[in-house]
């Protein structure tokens, strides 16, 4: 038994003991006359082939390892004693097993990094080269073990409870993450495994023992979309949209951010490649697809407009309060509406065909009901915030008072196609604007008008007055440069208006 778990490693330790360390240290005290190593590595590493017979044996050796301590007690017991001793490091029997294994892609990498750093006219050059071939040959065998091993693993991480242990499978990369909550902008922590089908969304389990994550949701690849979201409260945000589930996920920093979507988009792409029904999946330009498209309704999970992004219903911009108007969301197309809008219920495809709440325009897409009624032509105010939010000049929020009435929190924002006009939302999501301002003719102000709002200006025209106030004074100096231009009747990419800057601008009053 002993045998079939450990199979040569007697022989592995006796070469390096007694040949291929003796002969390292030796030359280490020559280094000063013969500064070389290569040609004791390309004599010796024909005999690491040995090494091929003990990865051969490795996958049965620790399913054994398992299967004994499973159902032998007294094993379990003695293999848990050894253990607990100081000179295992508090590893597993199976970890220390893999050490062998992991032993040849070591030498593999500090051998191509001593090559790296050779001069290519060095004497040692041509033996290290030839040392690198052979060894690279060997540590092919063991990466394949050490990928197996990694996947136990991950089986015993989430309580073996997910089946991954399978040759098909193939981690790409994992990592902690952050879930921002589809009602609210809480986040949440989180754990990833990408695997090169399937990317697996776990929760932390607390637990003494055992297993560390749970499985909420295995995502297919198949039809994933990669989205890099833009959200000013929580940067470095992007979205991960599957047939079974829309999550919107939150990175440490911004290469952090990078390196995810650019795993799962290879990940994504080599997927399709494989089955020949590539997509692209990933939104590169400024418009975020947060909406699902008519075709797909039903079949994939939509995100979720959260609640303090809209202050009206999205459908029939009612205003929403908390006793007789409050919110719901269409678990089709994700937005957020009253209850009179999603009084409906339809059989949605990635819930297994359960009846879900709906809004009234997707139950009239997925049960085939049409609307007859012509949709009426959008006035000013129904334009919606999204819809000038991902093509604006300038958007953000700001304080904002009319005369002598109370401040307000507002989100503003300056359209592309209508530049000379300033909107003003509730929430970033609404889908009718409170109020518009022409600002052609208006007078510029740059005076903040108290101490507790250093970072305002007054926007006046006649008996029209219009205070705003920023977070910062940045951020104000930015509505400003737009602002000048707007209240002459310019437009930021106009002719004239390459080089404007604040100094280009008439003087404030």
């Amino acid at each position: 038994m002993v045998n079939k778990i450990f199979s040569n490693i007697s022989s592995i330790n006796a070469f390096h003991s007694k040949f291929l360390l003796p002969e390292l240290e030796k030359r280490m005290q020559e280094w000063e006359t013969t500064p070389r190593i290569g040609d004791i590595l390309q004599k010796l590493a024909p005999f690491l082939k040995m090494y091929g017979e003990y990865v051969k044996g490795f996958d049965n050796a620790v399913e054994l390892v398992k299967n004994m301590t499973e159902r032998i007690p007294q094993f379990k017991s003695v293999v848990e004693e050894i253990q607990k001793q100081k000179v295992c490091g508090n590893l597993t029997l199976q970890h220390h097993m893999l050490e062998p294994v992991q032993r040849i892609p070591r030498y593999e990498m500090l051998l191509k990094d001593y090559l790296r750093k050779l001069p290519p006219d060095s004497p040692d050059w041509n033996d290290a080269k030839k040392s690198l071939e052979i060894i690279s040959t060997a540590a092919s065998h063991s990466n394949s073990a050490i990928r197996k091993m990694k996947l136990l693993e991950i089986y015993e991480m989430l309580g073996e409870e997910e089946d991954i242990v399978n040759p098909s499978n193939e981690l790409i990369k994992e990592g902690q993450i952050l879930k921002l909550a589809a009602r609210n902008t809480s986040a949440q922590e989180r754990y990833l495994l990408l695997f090169n089908n399937m990317l697996l969304y776990c929760v932390p389990k607390f637990s003494l023992v055992g297993s560390k994550f749970t499985v909420r949701t295995r995502v297919g690849l198949d039809g994933m979309q990669i989205v890099e979201t833009h959200n000013e409260e929580y940067p470095h945000t992007f979205q991960v949209s599957g047939k079974e589930r829309t999550l919107e996920l939150q990175a440490s920093s911004e290469q952090d951010k990078e390196e995810w979507i650019k795993a799962l988009q290879e990940t994504i792409d080599a997927f399709h490649q494989r089955y020949e029904t590539f997509r692209n999946a990933i939104a590169k330009d400024n418009d975020i697809q947060s909406e699902v498209s008519t075709a797909e309704l039903g079949k994939r999970a939509p995100r979720w407009i959260r609640d303090n992004e809209v202050t009206m219903c999205m459908k029939c911009k009612e205003p929403f309060n908390a006793l007789t108007r409050r919110r719901h969301h269409c678990r089709a197309c994700g937005h957020v509406v009253c209850w009179k809008c999603s009084d409906y219920k339809a059989q949605l495809e990635y819930d297994g065909g359960k009846l879900s709440k709906v809004c009234k325009d997707c139950y009239q897409i997925i049960s085939g009901f049409a609307d007859s009624e012509e949709k009426k032509k959008k006035g000013i105010l129904e334009t919606e915030s999204a819809e000038v939010s991902g093509n604006s000049v300038v958007c953000s929020f700001l304080q904002y008072m009319e005369k002598s009435k109370p401040w307000q929190k507002a989100w503003c924002v300056i359209p592309k196609q209508d530049p000379l006009v300033l909107y003003m939302y509730g929430a970033p999501q609404d889908v009718r604007a409170q109020a518009t301002i022409p600002l052609l003719g208006y007078i510029v102000d740059d005076m903040p008008r108290s101490a507790d709002l250093p970072h305002s200006f007054k926007l006046t025209q006649s008996k029209s007055v219009h205070s705003f106030a920023a977070d910062s004074e940045e951020l104000k100096q930015k509505w400003l440069k737009i602002i000048f231009l707007a209240v002459t009747g310019e437009t930021p990419d106009g002719p004239n208006n390459h080089s404007a800057t604040l100094d280009d601008n008439p003087e404030p009053k």
